[in-house]
């Protein structure tokens, strides 16, 4: 038996206005009900207007995951009847999504396949609390109305530990592109993965989505505890309830919700008062190049050009604040025989802030801290022009793969130089004068 998993991911935009209308977006820790109007509360007559720079980021994220892009999308209606959707149907994406057939490649070499990327609005928020003796149910519709977009993953899981990284990366990228703060505490991103156990290698005729997870590590508990429940179900030759189930994490189980509707259930048609969103190449095209150099594209850099270990790489690429102010430190430390190695192991062993100090205060940091002399590059370069030069087999075993003589140069140049400095910044220059 083998789990087959798909990913449903909201993440809501930080834009200053709401998705249909002028209401702030940023509602998180104000009072209730206080950031909303006619159009996000549902009222008659009251008309939406879409939010421009919510789509343009919509297709932004599209791009950054691999989507193509549609010249022609719109919007439709979900109807269902739930007490924070103040309309009755929610404003959403069905068969003609801003993005589709995108793809995230994990660390592992796998590939997973990304079904659509669309916007929609959030819905409010159900607060169940106790008043007096009775348990009651609050709404607050502040969020009511709020950008939001869905990244739909194929059922390309087969474990949550794959699960967990694919969510690590898609929420790097947002924070990249600066679309949202993917806060998964404050909801700014939302996980709901649908699970089920295929028998024979083919797609199950059922499915269990899990929602309220506000974790990557509860993300992964609520898989695992999942699957272990559907095997026992299966082992007794039972077939496990197509439902919505929520992580629990004081008991460290699922429960029962409610069961799960089809597409027909929620009757899409399209959204009468929006017409269709239509796009050129050259707007696209605007769009990719707003996006910026993304994570995966830094650790390649990192790793063949600046010659830094493809775990501090990894680690230097995890914020890009971090990364901008690594790349402008390794710029300037390039000028006093600083390597980017050295500006890597200083940030991520010392615990830099980054804020509180400039890529040149780095760079004088670490000299003052180095057991290593501050040579001129000039004096370098002359010395490994000097030993090549006068190690001609040396030369050529090197530029015949032979890397064992590598060692052998590194100390005759240091032998030439006669202080101590390290030994990579010497590597790089045989290595510029031996292309």
């Amino acid at each position: 038996m083998k789990s087959v998993i798909g990913l449903e991911v909201h993440v809501e935009l930080k834009t200053k206005s709401k998705m249909f209308c002028g209401c702030p977006a940023d509602y998180f820790g104000k009072k209730p009900n206080t950031h909303t109007c006619p159009v996000c509360l549902g009222l008659p007559g009251a008309l939406p207007v879409p939010n421009k720079t919510a789509i343009q980021w919509c297709v932004m994220l599209g791009l950054a995951l691999n989507c193509k892009i549609p010249l022609t999308s719109k919007f439709d209606r979900k109807n269902y009847f739930y007490p924070d959707l103040p309309k009755g149907y929610q404003i959403s994406q069905y068969d003609e999504p801003f993005c589709l057939k995108g793809s995230l490649k994990l660390d592992n070499g796998k590939v997973i396949k990304i079904r659509r990327v669309h916007m929609e609005e959030d819905t409010g928020k159900l607060i169940h609390a106790t008043v007096g003796n009775e348990d009651v149910s609050l709404i607050d519709l502040n969020r009511s109305g709020v950008p939001l977009v869905e990244i739909v993953t194929e059922p390309d899981f087969d474990n949550s530990k794959d699960v967990k990284e694919y969510l690590q990366k898609l929420q790097q990228i947002v924070r990249y592109l600066a679309i949202s703060d993917a806060d998964m505490e404050k909801g700014d991103m939302r996980l709901e993965p649908n699970i089920s156990i295929s028998k024979d290698g083919s797609l199950p005729s059922y499915k269990v989505e899990v929602k309220n997870i506000n974790s990557f590590r509860f993300a992964e508990k609520a898989i695992d505890y999942e699957i272990k429940r559907q095997l026992e179900i299966l082992k007794n030759n039972e077939t496990p309830i197509q439902e919505t189930r929520g992580w629990d994490e004081k008991k460290q189980k699922t429960v029962s919700q409610r069961t799960k509707e089809e597409a027909s259930d929620y009757r899409y048609f399209p959204e009468p008062d929006i017409p269709p969103i239509r796009w050129t190449q050259k707007q696209l095209e605007g769009f990719r190049k707003q996006i910026p150099e993304l994570p995966h594209f830094k650790v390649q850099k990192y790793e063949n050009e600046l010659k830094i270990k493809v775990s501090d790489a990894i680690r230097v690429s995890e914020n890009i604040e971090v990364a901008q102010f690594f790349e402008k430190t390794v710029k300037i430390g390039s000028k006093h025989n600083v390597s980017p190695q050295s500006v890597a192991n200083f940030l991520l062993n010392k615990g830099v802030n980054t804020s509180n100090i400039t890529p040149a205060e780095l760079i004088k940091t670490i000299i003052s801290t180095s057991t290593y002399a501050t040579i001129d590059n000039s004096k370098i370069k002359k010395a490994v022009e000097k030993v090549l030069r006068e190690n001609p087999k040396a030369l050529n075993d090197l530029r015949v793969g032979k890397t064992q003589t590598l060692q052998f140069l590194i100390g005759k140049t240091m032998a030439e130089i006669k202080e101590k400095i390290d030994t990579k910044i010497i590597i790089e220059e045989i290595n510029r004068q031996t292309k």
